[in-house]
């Protein structure tokens, strides 16, 4: 039952009765996006943040839409537009055109001005026309969809027709071919894929290129005006989905989700690859061959490709028309969306960015919505659109993950092998261009293993190098020390995209890993060898496999082209110098030695997402503190202070449900302040456990416990093994440990709560159980340590990042050079503060819940520290400065609790 809440003018349909702060949230979260400003809301993981964000938003862009439509109807009946619509919905022009009402400096009679701004008018009333027909076409064919289920399956029926056609046309081709001499044929269509095609570069390509782009601008459908919805992880994704279903706008949003292919493909040939490289690889080449197919003007070639195996079966276009349209009729999630692939024969991959254009919410992750080239690929264009992005207390981190690129030495000896032997074997049929650029990519690899201190012609596992450490380099330093400065980076980098040097490297190495293909003796003698050397240089001892590549289906997943890593750390070389660094990381052999860029600027990449869109929210559970995205994103990326808003609300729990303190000393009296120097004393070890022990008395259900590091987490363990802790602990809570291996955790989850469960129905001495895990591990985030299962969380220490990190001492160096008030000093005490915060939110889920949490540490009690936690946390702050009057409280909390009457 959908509940019409009302903020002053503004209705927001919602699926119950929403809490005060929600529609405190949704009211701010409307004139953020209605002034096309900048958000940062912060509402804590229990209020219902998810479906705030929907309503919130989805309202605005249902009030949006009913005006823009006002406002068409009038222009189409009167010919006259309503003063802000120029504004908001200039005409389409290129950059160097003048606006519409621009003042003409050029001297012209009134009467010709009158004359062009009647013309612009009138053409902009036609392009509306236009606008309105596609668009009455598009819902008129949603509805037949809707109301007719026998249309629902005639493209299906009609795509199996098509099948079967093809299958009776391959077999008589084939039976054709068996008594001809059709084997030769197909192998030298092999060796056709492997080639490289003849480049051309974009000055090439200038003389020719613009009658293209304008017929494709002419066939591509027009973007309405939509919000994207982007958040970190897979299972994220889909519970929005889930949100967006059961929310009041689940029946008449249209709805695409975006996924990798990995998670979208149905082919199963592809999916058998495992590795989400080799599906991406072995995707685009099929795509590839369905387009040489159509667009092959010599007839005899034309022959020849069909008899391939490379075509997919579902990257049919009529088919993906079919899928985009049940995508836009009804909200489904990445599964359903599979489960619809299958069903209709069709790419889900393909099919769902069909829909976008029409699409109102795109949800994709972040890695489609922050890295441009992969932006631009899906079809994504953010120009006065909308960007909601979710979870993004890590967004920082994120973007300089996705921008970040390392090599290490294996990877660069066996790019260098396997490019050599590609040039040798296709040398006469190579054009210049191509092996002016192949000549220049097997330099800058012999130079980068140079740097390393290597020799490529030899085996990387047996060098030893004569010196190790750790140097960091500006980006101009590592080109010069690489002697690779005279080398148009941006050229290279271009070749790599247009020419998929590293697929066709990554089918060359594939193809001639076992499969015969007619060398003459002495090629084939060198291309055992080859195969020989490149098995020589994989990293690890581990047996592998003797069987050639594709009989190994059951095997592990086999890596792409090492070529495509190396090209992804050519990009990033591109990066202006002051925004980045290179880490040359030396260790004892080659093999183990690395080359790693460091990205120190995120705002470059964040910025060109920010220009464009309209307007942004940035969310989270816990975004405290705040600072870090203010200055490192959007100061940096140029977005003045006026344009930022912050929204932080409290919890939805009774403040007397939540117990926080900041405890200075333990039961013995020992000052607790766990800094380097003193946390492994044996002293402070101990007084942690004897604090547990007493907790252990007091608290029902489960105790979760972090600490700062999976290294510090093992001493105290074997601490309290050898002391005898340990077996005192274990009379009140089983002890459980975070897993270090991610796919043991959910069956250690489970165990922990079926133990929690079974201690609260046979009530026994033991009362529950005590989860020792780590910050900023697998329990640290998205995971829920609701009711029971978390009752009291401790955090032991303060979880600060190492200080002799290379990484992180160039990056303070960084703001403290680009930033006033030297923000540098701030970054270890906000990125510890932030795992602190992640950590211990995980223990209040919903409006009934309760918990203590702990704060081992006297440092905790500094203004400046209360200061950056939670403010629904930070107000209930008790700091206790011995222990006795610190457990009388959280003994009493607990009992009145636990037992209310």
């Amino acid at each position: 039952m959908s509940d019409q809440t009302q903020e002053g003018s503004i209705h927001f349909p919602f699926p119950y009765t929403p809490y005060s702060i929600q529609k405190d949230f949704m009211a701010e979260l409307y004139r953020v996006l209605e002034a096309g400003k900048i958000g940062i809301f912060e509402s804590p993981t229990g209020t219902g943040k998810s479906l705030s964000l929907i309503c919130g938003a989805l309202s605005w862009l249902r009030d949006f839409e009913q005006k823009k439509q006002q406002e068409e109807a009038h222009l189409l009946d009167t010919g006259i537009a309503p003063p802000d619509y120029l504004e908001e919905h200039p005409p389409h022009m290129s950059t160097n055109q003048e606006a519409p009402d621009a003042p003409k400096s050029t001297g012209e009679p009134d009467w010709i001005v009158q004359f062009v701004q009647k013309k612009e008018e009138k053409d902009r009333i036609d392009r509306l026309r236009d606008e309105q027909i596609k668009k009455k076409k598009r819902e008129e064919r949603l509805q037949q969809l809707r109301h007719n289920v026998h249309l629902k399956y005639a493209a299906k029926r009609m795509r199996q027709e098509e099948e079967e056609m093809e299958r009776l046309l391959h077999l008589s081709k084939e039976m054709l071919a068996a008594a001809g001499s059709g084997q030769p044929e197909e192998e030298l269509c092999k060796e056709e894929e492997l080639l490289l095609a003849e480049y051309e570069s974009d000055e090439d390509k200038k003389t020719v290129s613009g009658a293209h782009e304008e017929d494709e601008e002419d066939l591509e459908e027009e973007h309405v005006t939509k919000i994207y919805y982007c958040s970190r992880t897979h299972s994220q994704l889909t519970q929005f989905v889930h949100e967006v279903q059961k929310s009041p706008f689940g029946k008449e949003t249209r709805l695409v989700s975006l996924g990798s292919r990995q998670n979208l493909c149905v082919n199963e040939e592809v999916k058998r690859l495992g590795s989400a490289t080799l599906i991406n690889d072995r995707c685009l080449e099929m795509q590839k061959s369905k387009h040489e197919k159509k667009n092959k003007d010599d007839e005899k070639a034309k022959k020849r490709k069909t008899e391939t195996r490379t075509s997919c079966p579902f990257y049919n276009y009529e088919q993906m028309q079919f899928l985009r349209d049940e995508v836009l009729m009804e909200v489904k999630d990445i599964e359903q969306l599979v489960v619809l692939g299958k069903e209709t024969q069709a790419c889900p991959y393909y099919g769902s960015r069909f829909a976008i254009p029409s699409a109102q919410l795109v949800v994709l992750p972040y890695q489609m919505l922050l890295h441009a080239a992969t932006r631009h690929a899906a079809g994504i264009k953010l120009e006065g659109q909308v960007v909601i992005i979710d979870e993004a207390h890590n967004l920082i981190d994120s973007i300089t993950s996705i921008h970040s690129a390392e090599v290490n030495g294996s990877q660069l000896c066996q790019a260098h092998s396997q490019l050599s032997q590609y040039m040798e074997r296709y040398r006469k049929f190579l054009k210049a261009k191509n092996l002016m650029y192949i000549k220049q990519i097997l330099y800058l690899l012999e130079k980068f293993v140079t740097v390393l201190g290597g020799n490529v012609k030899q085996n990387p596992n047996t060098q030893n190098l004569c010196q190790t450490g750790t140097e960091l380099k500006t980006i101009n330093d590592f080109l010069f020390q690489s002697q690779i400065d005279n080398i148009n980076l941006f050229k290279v980098q271009r070749y790599f995209e247009k020419s998929m040097v590293s697929r066709k490297l990554f089918g060359f190495t594939t193809e001639y890993g076992g499969v015969s293909i007619l060398p003459s003796s002495k090629e084939q003698s060198k291309l055992t060898g080859f195969q020989h050397f490149l098995q020589s240089l994989q990293p690890g001892p581990g047996a592998t496999p003797s069987s050639a590549p594709g009989e190994d289906e059951g095997g592990p997943p086999r890596l792409g082209s090492p070529l495509m890593q190396i090209e992804s750390f050519l990009a990033a070389l591109t990066t202006a110098n002051q925004d980045g660094r290179v880490v040359v990381n030396r260790q004892g052999t080659l093999s183990q030695s690395s080359l790693r860029f460091l990205l120190l600027n995120p705002s470059v990449h964040f910025a060109q997402v920010v220009k464009e869109c309209r307007a942004m929210i940035i969310a989270g559970g816990t975004m405290q503190p705040v600072a870090d995205f203010r200055e490192q994103l959007l100061e940096c990326a140029g977005v003045g202070t006026e344009r930022v808003v912050e929204f932080s609300c409290g919890h939805v729990i009774p403040p007397d449900n939540i117990l926080p303190i900041v405890l200075c000393s333990g039961p013995s009296n020992q000052q607790l302040e766990f800094i380097y120097q003193k946390r492994e004393l044996p002293q402070m070890m101990d007084e942690v456990g004897r604090i547990l022990c007493n907790l252990c008395n007091v608290v029902p259900g489960g105790l979760v416990c972090f600490f700062s590091s999976y290294d510090y987490l093992h001493k105290v363990y074997a601490h309290w093994k050898q002391s005898g802790l340990l077996t005192r602990l274990a009379v009140k809570k089983k002890i459980f440990q975070e897993p270090n291996r991610a796919n043991q955790v959910e069956q250690m989850l489970t165990e922990y709560s079926k133990c929690i469960k079974q201690c609260s129905q046979v009530k026994g001495v033991m009362t529950g159980a005590l989860l020792l895990s780590v910050v900023g591990g697998k329990m640290s985030e998205g995971i829920n340590f609701s009711d029971d299962l978390g009752r009291c969380v401790v955090m032991v220490g303060m979880p600060y990042p190492n200080i002799k990190s290379l990484e992180l001492q160039e990056k303070m160096a960084y703001l403290d050079q680009t930033l006033p008030n030297n923000p540098g000093k701030s970054l270890m005490e906000n990125l510890c503060m932030k795992a602190v915060n992640q950590s211990i939110g995980r223990a209040i889920r919903h409006r009934q819940d309760f918990a203590s949490i702990l704060l081992l540490d006297q440092r905790y009690s500094r203004p400046s520290i209360l200061a950056k936690l939670p403010g629904w946390i930070r107000d209930q702050v008790e700091i206790k400065t011995a222990f006795g009057p610190a457990f009388a409280t959280l003994r009493k909390f607990h009992r009145e609790k636990s037992d209310p009457s």
